[in-house]
């Protein structure tokens, strides 16, 4: 089992920053921080941990949806690395839902995204997968793939009045 790493918070420039494409998936150096990526997003309860959110600059995600104390309905998959990742196609219906962020904690949002993206990425085994991604599942990919243009949760917002800190958050899904 790979050690979790440190997750690089709001203000550090490599959030900011194009993240480089993976050009040897096989690569050991890869394929370390792909276990690495699975292990701090499961150790942080985390759906979804992008390689810049641990100061790598990689085309490189991990989409790890499960229940958990931050997104209690989330659906479960197993975590899945999503490799040099882009969507192909999405639909025209937007949906707004909350969405937080490892390196931006204590802070969440209602932001809007495509409810279906379809997707290409390689696995970490190098093999083109192509895939439809609906709902929860989709709305982490377009958080993760933002993740990598250099784009946080917080520049999709459309207002200021759909943020809230994380007791708020809690409270209200809590009252549902």
């Amino acid at each position: 089992m790979a050690d979790p790493l440190e997750i690089v918070q709001l203000g550090n420039p490599i959030l900011r920053k194009v993240a480089q494409p993976v050009v040897n998936t096989t690569d050991a150096t890869i394929q370390t921080l792909i276990d690495s990526l699975i292990e701090t997003a499961v150790s942080a309860n985390g759906v979804g941990i992008a390689a810049p959110q641990v100061a790598r600059s990689y085309r490189l995600f991990i989409v790890a949806s499960r229940p958990n104390p931050r997104y209690p309905n989330a659906p479960s998959m197993e975590p899945t690395a999503m490799l040099n990742p882009k969507i192909v196609a999405h639909s025209e219906e937007m949906v707004k839902g909350w969405e937080g962020c490892l390196s931006i904690p204590g802070i969440r949002g209602l932001v809007p995204r495509y409810q279906v993206v379809e997707v290409e990425y390689c696995d970490r085994y190098g093999n083109l997968q192509h895939r439809e991604l609906t709902d929860f599942v989709a709305r982490i990919f377009q958080h993760e793939l933002d993740h990598l243009d250099g784009i946080v949760f917080l520049d999709r917002v459309e207002s200021t009045q759909d943020l809230f800190t994380e007791q708020e958050y809690q409270r209200i899904i809590s009252d549902r």
